[in-house]
């Protein structure tokens, strides 16, 4: 099977990471894939590095890129619009969780697609809503890698995400600190300092599905989250994680109690790495996608 699959961002988000694993499973298991996407960009220069197929993002070529390609698989929303223009069986993954907009462009894009790959249930639910025939959605989860986990002394940080999007909750985060008597970490880089993580807290208006609390989660801390979008389908409250709303208080009272009592901290992250392992492997991820694709093509 040959796929060719299109992103338009020019970072390195959840979205381009799935992308990432996923190209590299299906050339693992001897499929032919093509990427294109934003010369320079993040998710361009790494699926380069390991010598798979990527090729700048030029609509003057986007057809020549089809060539051989069995299906399309459109990563983002400006990538959907492309991969339905080339007349190929477009597969469209959808990853955010606010509502499909209903004007007529984005009504012919959505008809055009052959089948969407919603993120979580909550995403299916949205796209659904939209008239999307539920037959033409299927949920796919992310996969995050499983590492070996660091020892417990290293763990010092409270660990939060650093974005300057206001939907993110660093604000909230900030005032919950305070609140709390709890110094935070701002990341840029989670991959780096999750092995340092005591706790990574995830304040956010929204979201999809949450892959950087699977993240947290894979590399063994505890996770406190909004209650959300998909969050609460990676996290059950008091049993692999906390969730919360999004008041300071609330939030500072939750983040107090982690840091306070480490046997419920440890469990919380045991049970949340076992439930990645099982649910939440890139090897899953890649196998659900897998079976879509042939579902489409027979």
């Amino acid at each position: 099977m040959n796929t060719l699959h299109i992103d338009t961002g020019v970072g390195m988000r959840g979205g381009q990471w799935q992308a990432l694993y996923l190209l590299r499973g299906l050339a693992e298991y001897g499929h032919g894939v093509r990427l294109l996407a934003p010369a320079g960009s993040p998710l361009f220069q790494a699926a380069a590095a390991q010598q798979l197929d990527a090729r700048p993002l030029r609509l003057s070529r986007l057809f020549a890129a089809t060539r051989g390609m069995d299906l399309i698989h459109a990563h983002d929303a400006r990538a959907h619009t492309l991969a339905v223009l080339t007349g190929k069986p477009a597969i469209v993954s959808r990853r955010v969780g606010f509502p499909v907009k209903r004007n007529l462009a984005s009504r012919w894009k959505y008809s055009r697609a052959a089948h969407f790959i919603a993120v979580s249930q909550y995403v299916r639910h949205a796209l659904v809503e939209a008239a999307v025939d539920p037959s033409r959605v299927t949920v796919v989860y992310d996969g995050v890698p499983i590492h070996a986990l660091t020892n417990a002394e290293q763990r010092t940080r409270v660990v939060a995400l650093d974005s300057d999007d206001p939907a993110k909750g660093k604000k909230i985060v900030e005032r919950a600190s305070e609140l709390a008597g709890t110094p935070i970490h701002f990341s840029t880089n989670l991959l780096r300092d999750f092995p340092e993580a005591a706790l990574f807290v995830y304040i956010t208006d929204l979201e999809g599905l949450g892959s950087a609390v699977l993240l947290a989660m894979a590399n063994g801390a505890p996770v406190l989250a909004s209650a959300v979008g998909g969050l609460p389908e990676i996290v059950e409250d008091g049993v692999n994680g906390l969730l919360t709303s999004n008041e300071p208080e609330a939030v500072a009272q939750a983040m107090r109690r982690l840091v306070d009592d480490g046997m419920l901290a440890s469990r919380l992250a045991a049970r949340g790495r076992v439930r990645v392992e099982k649910e939440f492997s890139v090897e899953r991820m890649v196998n659900e996608t897998l079976r879509v694709y042939e579902r489409i093509l027979t």
